[in-house]
């Protein structure tokens, strides 16, 4: 056997001891497997791997040493799971082209290891020690996600590391995004002229983390399509050609693993949330190539809001649009809307590669009253506050000063004496 896949398949672990027997495996992939917590299993005498996939496994402890050492794995995909531990300080094999690590509960400093052009690397929600601007996993140049990698809670510099800047000039409150396209004007249902902005720009996806310049939004983006053969995918985007549903619909971003937008800055407050959706890579055709099932699962504010999420089936159809209102409370000044593969639905119709999340548009209104409409500084009332302060503060002190010179004395005796 030369491979072995079992994905979203329900089964309960552990993992058995008997996988190690398979040695001459290619490929493993196993994920979202339903026990509490199992060891990481025993491959040491797999060498010959070059797809190793344990996603979503309860795996705890921390990796074995002989995993780095697979001088033909190019894929590496640990990601959800309880892995501890710190990050190799070096790894022998140059043949990595791809590390998925999100989810996990690593500690500890970003290795140069990590640091590699030819490698994506996603270290994603995990527990790693705090990297400034200066420090080598912030100067660019290398395919690195470290989106909310760091033990650092209800602070948006644990959220985006490597930002010059941590404190917001100014508190945004609204939020439209066209996902997978470029800046385009919308009128909405109520007439509004609603400029949605686009992110078409972002290339790749693998391991990205993008921030939209002098906007306080961005994405977060994990994962490589399976078995398209195409280590360098870019294919992170897609574009219906026909306009027979409206233009916001006819473009969308993907991803094959995780795909997470988020707003830092943003006025606390409950808000509303439309996710917008078309499904535009399958077709009616009623032939084998329509039989493409997209399931996905959408989190706000880390809240689980739809589980096996299916575009076609709420839209009736491909090529219809779809759009669906929630609920989201902003406590820290921060916003996120997060959609997750479970490894379920098909990945392999029309083409191979078609599966995962993918959303057309995001719109984000507040259901209250701006404190900073027209995106006026937060600190305006606050300076407001303090210079009335300072008004009843020295016309109290004036009239103290008058009353001890006499003068409200003679004013109050000379009106009684009017009386």
């Amino acid at each position: 056997m030369g491979r072995l896949e079992m994905h979203g398949s329900g089964l309960k672990g552990p993992i058995p001891l008997s996988i190690s027997s398979l040695q001459g495996l290619i490929e493993l992939r196993i994920s979202d497997i339903n026990n509490t917590n199992q060891p990481f299993p025993m491959l040491d005498n797999m060498a010959g791997l070059t797809r190793l996939v344990l996603r979503n496994c309860n795996i705890s402890g921390v990796i074995p040493p002989y995993v780095w050492s697979f001088n033909k794995l190019r894929v590496l995909d640990l990601s959800f799971n309880k892995l501890t531990g710190q990050l190799p300080a070096t790894i022998s094999t140059n043949s990595l082209k791809f590390i998925f690590l999100s989810g996990n509960l690593f500690s500890g400093n970003v290795p140069n290891s990590m640091l590699k052009k030819e490698t994506n690397v996603d270290l994603s929600y995990n527990n790693l020690t705090w990297q400034s601007p200066e420090d080598p996993a912030c100067q660019g140049g290398q395919n690195l996600n470290l989106y909310r990698s760091f033990s650092m809670e209800s602070n948006n510099s644990g959220i985006l590391p490597c930002i010059k800047k941590d404190q917001c000039p100014q508190y945004g409150h609204s939020l439209y995004i066209n996902c997978g396209g470029e800046d385009y004007d919308h009128i909405d249902a109520d007439g509004r002229n609603i400029k949605y902005l686009g992110d078409s720009t972002v290339l790749g996806g693998a391991a990205t983390l993008f921030l939209r310049d002098k906007a306080n939004w961005g994405l977060s983006s994990t994962g490589d399509f399976m078995d398209d053969n195409d280590f360098q995918n870019i294919r992170y985007t897609t574009t219906l050609p026909s306009l027979s549903i409206s233009v916001l619909y006819t473009t969308a971003r993907l991803s094959p693993l995780s795909l997470t937008y988020y707003h830092r800055c943003l006025e606390n407050g409950n808000y509303s949330v439309t996710l917008h959706f078309a499904e535009i890579q399958f077709r009616d055709y009623q032939t084998y190539s329509s039989l493409g099932r997209r399931i996905f699962d959408i989190y706000i504010q880390d809240n689980l809001e739809e589980k096996d999420f299916n575009i076609e089936n709420k839209a009736n159809g491909v090529l219809k649009e779809f759009k669906k209102k929630y609920n989201a409370s902003v406590t820290n000044n921060m916003l996120e809307i997060r959609f997750s593969w479970a490894s379920k639905g098909t990945t392999r119709i029309p083409r191979r590669g078609v599966y995962g999340p993918l959303i057309s548009a995001i719109s984000v209104d507040p259901n209250f009253k701006p404190r900073s409409e027209g995106g006026k500084k937060r600190t305006a009332p606050i300076v407001i506050g303090v210079l009335a302060s300072c008004f009843i503060v020295l016309a109290l002190l004036a009239l103290f000063v008058l009353r001890w010179r006499g003068y409200l004395f003679w004013s109050t005796k000379t009106g009684r004496e009017k009386g």
